[in-house]
């Protein structure tokens, strides 16, 4: 699969960069592939250099005016006009979404992926992983949203919060009907 993941590019705590670096490590040896912004800083290079550690390939998309901080040795790197076009190709270059801990880049990646899903933009299964209780209130929000009619599906359709990668790609391996680096487990 060409897992998409939206992560910070910020320099985090170890309560984030542990996690973040086993579940890259689990996309790699299940022969997976990282779609991610193709920065080489913060969390986002945590996450590629796990992914190719562990015999991944990384395919990077970024954006003109961050084009700077792109990794060298991706296995194929795009650079976009902008951040909209940016999303919109890492979600077509993808078969499945997950969203980890970020700032406000990440919250809206997450909002617009979400968006377009729940109109059936696309059907790729999307997981927000919520490390460290990160997403708590967030899911506390959609609960709300659910509850009072806001969403026109079913939260369990639009969203799968994992509690860590583990949990996060077994669900993605199950819904695609592959096994990877979870299923032989």
């Amino acid at each position: 699969m060409n897992i998409c993941v939206f992560c910070s590019a910020a320099d985090l705590d170890d309560r984030y960069v542990v996690p973040a670096r086993e579940f890259a490590e689990l996309i790699g040896k299940g022969g997976h592939a990282l779609v991610w912004g193709g920065s080489d800083t913060g969390l986002m290079k945590v996450m590629a250099d796990g992914v190719q550690e562990a015999g991944g390939k990384l395919i990077g998309v970024s954006v003109e005016f961050l084009a700077h901080k792109a990794r060298a040795g991706a296995d194929e790197m795009v650079v976009t006009k902008d951040l909209a076009e940016r999303k919109a190709q890492m979600l077509a270059r993808a078969d499945a979404v997950v969203i980890m801990v970020g700032g406000t880049g990440t919250l809206d990646e997450a909002t617009d992926i979400l968006e377009l899903r729940k109109h059936r933009m696309h059907d790729k299964p999307v997981v927000l992983l919520n490390t460290a209780g990160f997403y708590d209130g967030l899911r506390q929000q959609f609960q709300r949203m659910e509850a009072e009619g806001f969403l026109p599906l079913p939260l369990a359709d639009l969203v799968f919060f994992a509690a860590d990668g583990i949990s996060a790609l077994a669900y993605l391996e199950a819904k695609a009907g592959v096994r990877g680096a979870v299923g032989e487990r």
